[in-house]
């Protein structure tokens, strides 16, 4: 089992290196309100500093998160601590697909709504969460997590092909094939940073605080925002050289340059 200290790579020799940040747009996808939260919104504060254009797109609305309370009233307030969330981190454009929490769905439905929203959005970047079994730390993923994560890969790809989800043409959505990395936050091996030290941690715990009736919510598992992404972002900053990190596993889309066969 891999441990926090094996994904931070302390023992590597080598730090990892940063995340690539010549680039405009990012859509982050996620399964439930709090998914991005729990680390990634620290970078999402970096990237909106910069200017960059981040937009989160929800695909539940985290309704059935909150043992004590029912799915009707659970929605609309983890909805709205999202939307307060984002805003601590500077993203003022916040989406929800409305697909069944707890219960999403693998197939062209769901990749359909994602390919939907890349082709409005447009993105650069697509950031969402690990789709393994296993994240960081050995942790066991959830269910929707893991449909959500891989969904939003293949998506990534499929928004530039005219010929997957046609149908998309009538809504006046063009096929993007602008994307270039897909970055998995709580990978169990990373291969890419991002440094948070100071303001976009602070920024990053602030939006964690704001799901403070979902924390609560936990019971005996809740948790102090602080604390917590203090020492997982310190935890990853071993593995990047830095104070603070956030650590993702990188996929690339493309070759950035001429592919290796003509270098």
């Amino acid at each position: 089992m891999t441990t926090l200290d094996d994904a931070a790579g302390s023992g590597a020799g080598t730090a990892l290196p940063s995340l690539p940040e010549d680039w405009e747009r990012c859509l982050a996808v996620a399964a439930h309100p709090d998914d991005i939260e729990y680390g990634a919104a620290s970078a999402v504060a970096r990237w909106t500093a910069q200017g960059k254009q981040v937009t989160y797109l929800l695909v539940t609305r985290g309704e059935a998160g909150i043992d004590g309370l029912p799915p009707h009233e659970a929605g609309p307030l983890r909805e709205a601590e999202e939307r307060a969330g984002a805003r601590e981190v500077g993203v003022d454009t916040v989406e929800f697909l409305d697909h069944r929490d707890g219960s999403v769905e693998d197939g062209p439905a769901l990749r359909r709504d994602l390919v939907r929203a890349i082709r409005r959005h447009r993105p650069e970047v697509v950031l969402t969460g690990a789709y393994t079994v296993r994240m960081v730390a050995g942790v066991v993923n959830q269910a929707d997590h893991r449909v959500v994560g891989l969904a939003a890969l293949d998506a990534a790809r499929d928004a530039g092909n005219r010929w997957i989800f046609p149908e998309l043409a009538d809504e006046g959505l063009e096929p993007w094939g602008g994307v270039r990395f897909v970055c998995f936050a709580g990978a169990e091996r990373p291969t890419h940073g991002v440094d948070v030290t100071g303001t976009p941690l602070e920024r990053g715990i602030a939006s964690l605080a704001a799901h403070a009736e979902y924390t609560k919510g936990l019971g005996a598992q809740a948790f102090e925002p602080r604390p917590f992404l203090t020492w997982s972002a310190r935890q990853a900053g071993r593995a990047l050289g830095v104070e603070a990190a956030v650590l993702f596993d990188v996929y690339r889309l493309a070759f950035e340059g001429p592919p290796p066969w003509e270098q």
